[in-house]
């Protein structure tokens, strides 16, 4: 089982989007896949399945009561594609957990269950702050993909980042890697996005993903329908064409693909 998580203190990048398109492409190649929500707004729990009622258990219980994680999971729309829920109630988790012995290590922990070696990807959709929730989804991964938009902004925010990334790896002696960088919301036609381009792949090399994920309104609206990309606009879509490319260059880079 690989974990990975998709993260970025900068909110609007396309965290939740990559999350459930990476999940949905990795099971439309044959793996059983398993989306583990802890964004406080629970947006891959919404866009999959819409909320989940007040009295099911979530994620939020899993970090604070123990329940196995395996209780939680619920199967989607997407051939294998299943997804750790979790609703609102999430935003609470941080000031809750800091009372708790091992705080920063309880996904890890929900993570090592036998059980869940029916999946062959976790993917884990988090926060856009590093609080101790995201925290933990960083300490029980493997590798992480940053999603960056290509404004000037946000790449200033990848060295801040990348140096928190490297204190908390030194900090807890954990083991994750950076598995590379993915352009999001990706004009051609804008100067900038040229340019920030260029900057990326100066600064980070071949750490950045071959093809970016082009802007897209269909990316936005398939949610609402609960709804990957590849359902959406259908396999042919240029949504579903970016992710698919994505998900097969994730695949090489783990070494699962040739």
């Amino acid at each position: 089982m690989i974990i990975l998580a998709v993260a970025n203190q900068k909110g609007g990048v396309g965290k939740t989007t990559t999350a459930v398109n990476l999940g949905a492409g990795l099971a439309l190649e044959g793996y059983t896949s398993l989306i583990v929500d802890l964004d406080i707004q629970a947006s891959a729990t919404k866009g999959l399945i819409g909320d989940i009622s007040p009295e099911m258990a979530g994620m939020t219980e899993v970090l604070m009561d123990s329940v196995p994680l395996t209780d939680i999971v619920v199967p989607t729309d997407t051939e294998k594609l299943f997804i750790a829920p979790a609703n609102e109630t999430l935003a609470e988790v941080d000031i809750k957990l800091a009372r708790k012995q091992d705080r920063e290590m309880v996904l890890h922990k929900a993570l090592h269950n036998p059980a869940l070696r029916r999946y062959s990807f976790v993917i884990i959709d988090t926060a856009p702050y590093l609080g101790l929730v995201t925290l933990n989804a960083l300490l029980a991964s493997h590798r992480i993909i940053i999603p960056v938009t290509p404004e000037y902004l946000p790449l200033l925010g990848l060295k801040l980042l990348c140096k928190t990334l490297d204190a908390l790896k030194e900090e807890h002696n954990a083991r994750y890697k950076i598995l590379g960088y993915l352009l999001t919301m990706y004009d051609p036609r804008e100067r900038i996005t040229m340019e920030a381009e260029t900057l990326l792949r100066q600064r980070f090399g071949d750490e950045v993903f071959s093809k970016p994920i082009r802007i897209n309104t269909k990316l936005k609206a398939a949610p609402a329908q609960h709804k990957t990309a590849f359902q959406y606009e259908g396999i042919d879509g240029r949504g579903a064409e970016d992710y698919r490319e994505f998900t097969l260059e994730v695949l090489r880079r783990l070494g699962e693909r040739g």
